[in-house]
């Protein structure tokens, strides 16, 4: 097999979050998806991830050299922790399209690294990120078909929605994954796991 036929994977780096995180985030969507009757599609909590850059459809070949920038990105960071703190929408309440969970705690440490991959990925010829980055777990995106009212009731309820957040999620590793897209929607998988110092 030449390595032309070998199809490109499509792949992103993010941080794992580890399974107390996720139960309260399904926790949280079962809250929300009772209380609104808007089309939305929930991620399936088992997928939600923090996602420090998107890459696309990269060819295999292109796997190491990311592997050693991200090693490079991660070089003198030591492990740091995050907490999940409050709930927003993108863009806006108003207009809910994206549902999501902040975050808090170290997150200078977090810009640092994702600013340094930024960095050491552009030079492998991936454009850096047109906006600025919004740590952010997504819980759910609106449907297209959804009305404008059902956005709006939706952001309410957002609004209404009692979320004290706190648990926390350690950062020490920062992972290659790769995404394979199905009608039963993404599975993950993970190519490369960089440990911080």
């Amino acid at each position: 097999m030449t390595e032309h036929s070998i199809s490109p994977v499509r792949a992103f780096i993010a941080v794992e979050l580890p399974a107390p995180v996720k139960s309260a985030l399904k926790e949280l969507q079962n809250s929300l998806s009772s209380a609104s009757r808007a089309p939305v599609k929930w991620v399936n909590p088992e997928n939600i991830h923090l996602t420090l850059k998107f890459l696309g459809n990269v060819p295999v070949d292109q796997i190491a050299p990311i592997a050693a920038a991200m090693k490079e990105a991660t070089g003198d960071i030591h492990p740091f922790t995050l907490q999940l703190s409050g709930l927003g929408a993108f863009p806006s309440l108003r207009k809910v399209q994206v549902i999501w969970v902040g975050l808090g705690g170290a997150l200078d440490f977090l810009q640092t690294l994702v600013g340094r991959l930024e960095n050491d990925l552009e030079v492998l010829g991936f454009a850096r990120e047109g906006r600025a980055f919004t740590p952010h777990l997504t819980l759910a995106r609106v449907q297209e078909k959804a009305a404008f009212l059902e956005m709006q009731e939706l952001g309410l309820s957002l609004g209404r929605q009692r979320f004290e957040g706190g648990q926390i999620i350690p950062v020490e590793a920062v992972n290659l994954m790769r995404s394979q897209l199905s009608r039963e929607g993404p599975t993950y998988s993970c190519l490369e796991s960089i440990r911080l110092k």
